[in-house]
């Protein structure tokens, strides 16, 4: 008896909870309960129904209580890989102590009758996942109108929160939804045969570093990567060589935030390391007629890839996420990187003026935003000057990450950009030149191994690209310049009379001019 009351309390209180209410203009929110009965009758029915059907409805999805707790029966019933039909769902709602709430036995026996045809059941699953989202909607809406009127709150986060609503909202009804354990197993194993069939081993959004991609499989989805440099190293020049490769080669979308460079800055170094005409002279528009001919026949795919460039200065944590929102509704994007961490603001008073509390809220929320878009994130970082005034070879360590250990916590990859001949080391402990090499040093890999990867720098176009396999470009507008005693190095590369300005302060500014020698990138 005592029991009996028991369960009798706990449906009271669910069903308060779940009970549909007028809206606030009296009018009764949007429902098809016909449909849900024919729904419900169907998945009792005929097996084939519950695998329709059960991707894409959940409990909330149903207007009438009851038939929430019937649904709840059925899904049960089928993660576990019990029969399922009037007398199993029957059962299953007595032992929960449920079965008055569902409306009782003769009710649950009486939806099976209602059903003529078990073959539209997924269409009429649709029409009751339509409703519920309409109700989501109307339900959001007023919590945003009286969030609005509250004059305590903060205008941003009610924004945010409205943002966020909407974007769980279509994100939970865009596709079916994965709430039992056998489909999410089932997920991973489709997962690694996907992987297996890959000749080149990658899961994951390529960067087009074949050496980089080896040990990476990739970049994995909700990861987020950290690629940390001193100034003068080319961290942008890195991203955006990976942009590229990602967006020309492999046709997958990037969004770049650019918080330091110019959207057309940007564009003009992807075309100078696309054509292979030295950046001063497309700045200057000092081009023959054959240099016009091959800019113009070389930049086609880029000017189609799918590259998404936002420029604005000190972005806050909470545009940036409204932005990679629509970007993924919009775009579909598959990969974000930010140019740079330490630029951004957190864009709320909760740090408390603490620069650091500022930046491990920064790298938290990025790596939120990784897991909610199931994209990865590419977050450029600075590192500390201790990386100089150290002796040795100073190659980067973790420690040296600027401003913030949580940077290091957060991210599922820490990775530098190490070039040896910057600091003046020309070979490696193997006596092999380091000119014109950039290492990778994967520091942090949460899923994978730690390893050195190197990687051809071309200071004349500011990109970096594969060590095997590179060749200066063939054509015969630059080896016109070259001359007849301008030998190619031992690297491959040759040197094109166009001048670099150095860098400045702690930044990646990398603008060529006709004065001065070209830094080292």
């Amino acid at each position: 008896m005592e029991n009996k009351s028991e369960n009798s309390r706990k449906t009271v209180s669910r069903i308060s909870k779940t009970t549909p209410t007028l809206g606030d203009s009296g009018r009764v929110p949007p429902q098809a309960v016909d449909l849900e009965r024919a729904v419900l009758g169907a998945m009792m029915l005929e097996k084939n129904a519950v695998t329709d059907a059960v991707d894409i409805l959940k409990e909330d999805s149903f207007y009438d209580p009851k038939h929430r707790y019937i649904f709840s029966a059925i899904q049960e019933l089928f993660g576990s890989s019990k029969p399922i039909d009037i007398l199993t769902v029957t059962n299953h709602l007595v032992k929960s102590g449920e079965l008055e709430a569902a409306g009782g036995a003769v009710y649950v026996s009486q939806l099976t009758s209602r059903v003529g045809s078990t073959a539209h059941v997924e269409y009429h699953a649709r029409i009751v996942s339509e409703k519920h989202i309409k109700r989501e909607l109307i339900r959001m809406s007023n919590d945003v109108m009286r969030e609005a009127y509250n004059d305590t709150n903060d205008v941003f986060d009610v924004l945010n929160k409205a943002e966020g609503d909407l974007f769980k909202i279509a994100e939970n009804n865009m596709g079916k939804s994965v709430a039992i354990m056998q489909n999410v197993v089932r997920e991973a194993i489709e997962e690694i045969e996907k992987a297996a069939e890959n000749s080149d081993g990658i899961s994951g959004v390529p960067t087009g570093f074949f050496e980089l991609d080896k040990v990476t499989a990739g970049w994995q989805k909700s990861d987020m990567i950290v690629i940390a440099a001193r100034p003068a190293m080319g961290k942008t020049a890195f991203v955006l060589s990976m942009a590229r490769n990602t967006a020309v080669d492999f046709n997958q979308g990037v969004a770049i935030f650019s918080l330091e460079m110019s959207s057309v800055q940007l564009v003009k170094r992807l075309i100078a390391a696309e054509t292979r005409i030295p950046a001063e002279k497309l700045r200057k528009g000092d081009l023959r007629d054959d240099e016009f001919q091959q800019l113009h026949s070389r930049i086609t795919k880029l000017a189609t890839a799918p590259i998404y460039i936002d420029d604005s200065p000190g972005i806050s944590i909470f545009d940036l996420r409204a932005k990679c929102r629509r970007l993924k509704m919009q775009y579909d994007i598959q990969v974000v990187i930010i140019d740079y961490l330490q630029l951004m603001t957190a864009g709320t008073s909760k740090s408390g003026g603490n620069r650091e509390q500022e930046i491990s809220s920064i790298s938290r929320s990025i790596k939120e935003i990784a897991k909610e878009l199931n994209v990865p994130m590419v977050a450029l970082s600075q590192l500390s000057r201790s990386v100089e005034q150290r002796g040795g070879d100073k190659r980067p360590i973790l420690s040296d990450l600027r401003e913030s250990g949580a940077i290091e916590q957060d991210a599922d990859i820490v990775s530098f950009i190490y070039r040896p001949e910057y600091y003046g080391f020309m070979q490696d402990e193997a006596g092999n030149s380091n000119a014109g090499i950039g290492e990778i040093i994967i520091a942090k890999h949460r899923n994978g191994s730690l390893e050195n990867v190197r990687l051809r720098f071309v200071k004349e176009f500011a990109k970096f690209d594969n060590v095997e396999g590179f060749s200066p470009d063939p054509n015969a507008a630059i080896h016109s310049k070259i001359g007849a005693n301008d030998d190619f190095d031992k690297q491959g590369s040759y040197t094109i009379p166009s001048k670099m300005n150095p860098l400045e302060s702690d930044n990646d500014n990398l603008d060529f001019d006709a004065s001065g020698d070209a830094p080292p990138f």
